[in-house]
């Protein structure tokens, strides 16, 4: 008896996870796999990569992928989706691509309302070099670039960047999420299924923001990381919808 595949159709399969015990990137992975798959996006679909733990993302979706330079994800999506507007165009971008060195992409490409969707990984940290600090990174958290905790009067205040751009009147729909529990996740995937439908209907920007587990340099267990999340990351970035205009735009 021939047995059911338990992939998604878009989600590559014999490819072993380089992510960390308890990272959060695998799962977004499955829930992008299974949208693309459900709401069959995934022969017109195109994700721009980026640089960051998830630079390998091509390794795991099942699609067309181009790969940005750091930071310019929203940027290269703009000009895919400009030049091919045929297109299903979505980027994948961590803390430190998106709301560092992508700082004037991202804040730009949503006031512009481009019609593109923006997953937004904030683990809190830079994770692929090291665990430093990063525009997200919590006042009093430690890190290898802040061993005595982040300091405002050195290195600034905790980084908004999802509250700042769903401000901006090109973006139709933002909200905040996370990769924890089993009904985390299944808000997360509601959520960005409501981002994928808002490009499909032509509204404009979506952005999606996922609070995500980075073990590894939080030096926490997998456990010990989600409790973490829910207890102290989501007083700091609470979840919810931050701004909803598609009825506005329809």
């Amino acid at each position: 008896m021939e047995l059911l595949n338990p992939w998604p159709k878009y989600h590559k399969q014999n490819v072993s996870s380089h992510y960390c015990p308890g990272c959060g990137h695998g799962v977004v992975h499955r829930i992008i796999a299974e949208l693309l798959e459900e709401m069959d996006l995934g022969k017109r679909a195109l994700c721009v990569n980026p640089a960051g733990c998830a630079v390998l993302a091509y390794d795991y979706l099942d699609v067309d992928m181009i790969e940005s330079s750091h930071g310019r994800g929203t940027a290269v999506a703009t000009g895919v989706k400009r030049t091919r507007p045929d297109l299903f165009v979505f980027t994948y971008q961590g803390d430190g691509d998106l709301s560092a060195i992508g700082t004037a992409e991202t804040i730009h490409s949503a006031n512009r309302g481009e019609n593109i969707t923006v997953i937004f990984i904030n683990n809190a940290v830079y994770g692929m070099t090291g665990g430093q600090m990063a525009p997200t990174t919590l006042l009093r958290q430690k890190t290898t670039t802040t061993p005595a905790g982040r300091d405002p009067k050195s290195d600034g205040y905790t980084l908004h960047i999802t509250d700042l751009v769903a401000n901006l009147p090109g973006v139709v729909y933002a909200e905040r999420v996370a990769a924890t529990t089993p009904a985390a996740i299944r808000k997360t995937k509601k959520a960005i299924r409501t981002a994928f439908q808002t490009q499909m209907d032509g509204l404009g920007y979506s952005i999606i923001e996922v609070l995500s587990a980075c073990p590894t340099n939080w030096k926490l267990s997998p456990v010990e990381s989600i409790e973490w999340i829910h207890t102290v990351l989501e007083k700091e970035f609470p979840l919810g919808v931050l701004t909803d205009k598609r009825e506005k735009k329809a």
